[in-house]
C-alpha cells in the first residue's frame, strides 16, 4: 500500500488502522533547534479527540501521543520525530458485517478488491477518518516550526454545517471563539444553530455535511512552486488526502464563475511601503505563490457516511442485494473535528514549501 507519505523537504509518514494498535507519523527533514515537546503536540490531538463532545463520535479515545525519537533536551535534532498514539477504545466485533456487506460511501468494497481481502477491515482500517490524527500529529510540528521561524498562524473554523452558514467573521473572532463552542463556528448564535441541527440529525439516524474555511497569516511573499507544486495545487492535494473531502477553493472561489475580471482582480497599493491589495479574491494565491496577503481557503465535507438509518447494500458471498444498519460510532457531521485537521494539514504544505523555498533554514538560530 503506497501513496502514505506527503511532501519534498518537510516530509510526513503516516502509519496506523482504526482499530489496529496504534496510529502514528514520522517527520522527517524538520529543522534542529526547534523548541517542541509532546504537550505542544498533545493540544492539538486534543482539539480532535473523538468522545468530548454530543455532537461528535463517542468512541473514547484518550490519543495521548508519545514521542519516540527527533527530539532531545526540548529541541529537534534534526534526526526524523517518530510518534504514536495507541488505540484503546477499540471494537472490531462491531463491523464484522461489513466483510461481507460494504457500507454504502464507504471504502469497503474498493479496498477489498485491490488488496484481494487482504485490508485490515476493521473500522475502514487505513481508509478510516482516524488516520487523520497521524496528520495532526505531523501538523503540529509544522505548526509550531511556522509560528517560530516566521510567525505564521493558521486559523480554520467551521463556516457552514447542513445548510446553516456564518458570516464573514474578523479574524479576532476567530481566533477567540472557534474553539469556545462544541461545532467551531466564530458566532456563538449561530453555532447554537448548527449544534441543534446536529442533534437532530443523529436523532433521526442521518447525518449532515459542511464547510470548514481556513486563513493562514504573515506568510512572506513567494512561498510556492510553480508550475506542480504551487501553493494551491499543494494544498488541494492535501485537503482532497482528508478522508470525506470532496472539494477545494480558494478566494473567492467558485463564485468568480459569475464574475468579471474587473471584479474579480485585486487592485495593489501601497501601505506602509509594502505592497498590498484592495481585496483578495484570489486568496492570498498569485500564480501559485504566496502574495504576502492572508491565504485563505475552504473545504468541502459530505455528510457522514456512516449513519443508523437502514441502507441498501450486497452480500458479497452470496451475491445477492440487502440491507442492513451500519454498526460502530459515528460522528453525525466530521465537520467540528476536522477544523484542527485542516489547520495541521495546511501547516504540513506551508512548512514543506517555506523550507524548500529558503525562507527556513536547516538549523534554527536562537533556539538554545
Amino acid at each position: 500500500m503506497t501513496g502514505n507519505i506527503y511532501g519534498e523537504n518537510f516530509v510526513l509518514v503516516s502509519f496506523g488502522e482504526s482499530h489496529g494498535s496504534c496510529v502514528g507519523a514520522v517527520v522527517d527533514g524538520c529543522p534542529a533547534g526547534l523548541r517542541i515537546s509532546e504537550e505542544d503536540v498533545q493540544k492539538e490531538l486534543d482539539l480532535r479527540r473523538p468522545g468530548t463532545s454530543i455532537v461528535t463520535t463517542q468512541r473514547r479515545e484518550e490519543d495521548r501521543v508519545e514521542v519516540l525519537s527527533g527530539v532531545f533536551g526540548g529541541f529537534t535534532t534534526g534526526a526524523p520525530v517518530a510518534m504514536l498514539i495507541r488505540n484503546a477504545d477499540k471494537d472490531p466485533k462491531a463491523y464484522l458485517e461489513i466483510q461481507d456487506k460494504p457500507r454504502p460511501g464507504h471504502a469497503d468494497y474498493t479496498a477489498r478488491v485491490k488488496y484481494g481481502g487482504f485490508n485490515d477491515w476493521r473500522g475502514g482500517g487505513r481508509f478510516s477518518g482516524r488516520i487523520t490524527a497521524t496528520f495532526v500529529m505531523g501538523g503540529a510540528i509544522a505548526k509550531k516550526l511556522l509560528m517560530d521561524a516566521l510567525g505564521v498562524e493558521i486559523l480554520a473554523f467551521t463556516r457552514e454545517i447542513g445548510g446553516t452558514r456564518v458570516g464573514d467573521p474578523t479574524i479576532e473572532e476567530i481566533r477567540r471563539n472557534r474553539y469556545s463552542n462544541e461545532v467551531r463556528c466564530p458566532d456563538p448564535e449561530v453555532a447554537e444553530r448548527m449544534k441543534k441541527e446536529i442533534i437532530g440529525i443523529r436523532g433521526a439516524g442521518d447525518s449532515l455535511g459542511g464547510v470548514v474555511e481556513c486563513v493562514a497569516l504573515n506568510l512572506p511573499v513567494g512561498v510556492g512552486e510553480p508550475v506542480f507544486s504551487s501553493l494551491d495545487s499543494d494544498l488541494a492535494r492535501m485537503m482532497l488526502s482528508i478522508p470525506a473531502a470532496k472539494g477545494v477553493d480558494f478566494g473567492s472561489g467558485f463564485a468568480a464563475a459569475g464574475m468579471k475580471g474587473s471584479e474579480n482582480n485585486d487592485p495593489f497599493f501601497y501601505e506602509g511601503g509594502k505592497v498590498v491589495t484592495h481585496t483578495n479574491n484570489s486568496g492570498g494565491i498569485l500564480g501559485g505563490l504566496t502574495n504576502g496577503m492572508p491565504l485563505r481557503f475552504r473545504v468541502v465535507f459530505k455528510p457522514t457516511s456512516s449513519i443508523a438509518s437502514l441502507q441498501r447494500t450486497v452480500s458479497m458471498s452470496k451475491k445477492v442485494d440487502t440491507e442492513f444498519r451500519v454498526p460502530g460510532r459515528h460522528d453525525p457531521t466530521v465537520v467540528p473535528r476536522a477544523v484542527p485537521v485542516v489547520e495541521n494539514a495546511a501547516a504540513l504544505v506551508l512548512a514543506d514549501l517555506a523550507i524548500r523555498g529558503g525562507f527556513i533554514p536547516p538549523v534554527l538560530e536562537g533556539g538554545r
